[in-house]
């Protein structure tokens, strides 16, 4: 039997490594084999990410009550059955807008049910150094999406019928690591709060994120990454290695790889210096430099020197994620660490379909490096306000755990 942190990584680099051949396979099959338009290829993204939006904070709320472990295992299970069916669906050449659009609604609700689970058995895992094991889990994350992208930059010679076989059984292989973790058991409080009903659960959640003013202004840079870089990300990017430099999906695989190496080698130096104390301030800095450099890759006509500058805003992320997701998990209440975390995700998946969207019809009206540019600009305009408003800049993670909530 795994050891419970072991397991718990192990879990991760499953779901991520499989969301890296997703990931690569997805916009490839909906941008280069369907030739589907700048619009309908951000309202495939947006079918990814919408459920998210309207499932994620209700999945948090059942994850406190019916067991975090549990929940994880069975939405995972359901995510590893989705890619046989889309596998099926190219073989038999009945691939379609519309099929696509089914699938990532399917695989959007399996994540929006994952997430918060997921999240809330960090602490668990983690003892007494919280920020080491999500710096931890997010080199798994990354790490795995590395080899899950450079995979799937094969589809060209393999097929999508193979990369979407492995992408099923790696997901199946994180359902066997979570079955290894003990399920939490819900304290006093949890049990109290489980007679509530779901959406009197709900607002207890918010109130203690919104009354939270750290959290309230993690939730809000985190809404902004969704709408700005989601978006630039997952529609702007493949529609400039298309439009752009006429790229593969090879070269679709090495610009996700490379992004993806990038937040590994700053997750790697922030392991090695150890415990930020100044994580607000870490992440203001990141996103604002982030922000610089993905205005940077709208300006340049040089493929190498466009991937060059993704991997940098890697790096960027590779700082910004671990920094916020730290913020809020030592900041949630331990009897509602499960919601907590759901809102989190909400923050960034809710705004992820707006995002999209907002990036699509950018790229419609102006192109996709324009409409890259213009979502660099709004990030660095909302880090500015959240900056000069919110204590974030001056917030220490000892003092903020003494904060009432």
């Amino acid at each position: 039997m795994l050891q419970p942190k072991t397991a718990y990584l192990t879990a991760i680099s499953a779901w991520y490594g499989a969301f890296g051949m997703q990931s690569v396979v997805f916009a490839w099959l909906v941008t280069m084999v369907l030739r589907e338009p700048a619009e309908r290829v951000g309202l495939a993204q947006m079918s990814l990410l919408l459920p998210g939006m309207l499932l994620i904070l209700i999945a948090g709320v059942l994850a406190d009550r019916i067991g975090q472990r549990r929940q994880a295992a069975w939405s995972q299970l359901f995510a590893g059955l989705m890619p046989l069916v889309l596998a099926l669906a190219v073989y038999v050449q009945a691939l379609s807008f519309t099929v696509m659009v089914v699938y990532a609604l399917l695989m959007g609700c399996a994540s929006a049910f994952l997430t918060p689970a997921r999240d809330g058995l960090l602490n668990h895992v983690a003892g007494s150094n919280v920020q080491r094991t999500v710096m931890q889990a997010s080199l798994c994350q990354f790490g795995f999406q590395i080899l899950g992208y450079s995979f799937a930059g094969l589809a060209d010679q393999l097929g999508a019928e193979i990369i979407l076989l492995v992408q099923s059984v790696v997901l199946l292989l994180g359902v066997w690591a979570y079955l290894q973790l003990r399920e939490v058991a819900p304290n006093a409080t949890s049990i109290e709060h489980g007679q509530e009903d779901v959406l009197a659960s709900l607002r207890a959640g918010a109130r203690t994120v919104i009354y939270n003013p750290l959290m309230r202004t993690v939730m809000l840079q985190n809404i902004a990454m969704g709408c700005f870089f989601m978006g630039a990300f997952i529609v702007g990017f493949p529609l400039v290695m298309r439009d752009v430099f006429a790229g593969s999906s090879g070269d679709l695989a090495v610009l996700n790889a490379l992004n993806s190496l990038g937040l590994v080698v700053s997750i790697l130096a922030l392991l090695r210096l150890g415990f930020v104390a100044r994580a607000g301030r870490a992440l203001v800095v990141a996103q604002a430099l982030g922000s610089l450099v993905l205005l940077s890759t709208g300006l340049v006509g040089n493929q190498t020197l466009f991937m060059f500058l993704v991997f940098v805003w890697g790096i960027c992320g590779g700082i910004a994620m671990p920094m916020s997701r730290t913020l809020m998990q030592q900041l949630a209440p331990p009897e509602q660490r499960a919601r907590v975390m759901s809102f989190y995700a909400f923050s960034f998946m809710g705004a992820g379909p707006i995002g999209t969207l907002f990036c699509g019809y950018l790229a419609d009206l102006f192109g996709p490096q324009q409409a890259i540019v213009i979502s660099g600009v709004c990030m660095l305009s909302v880090l500015v306000i959240i900056s000069l408003s919110s204590p974030l800049w001056r917030s220490k993670l000892e003092q903020i755990q003494a904060q009432p909530e």
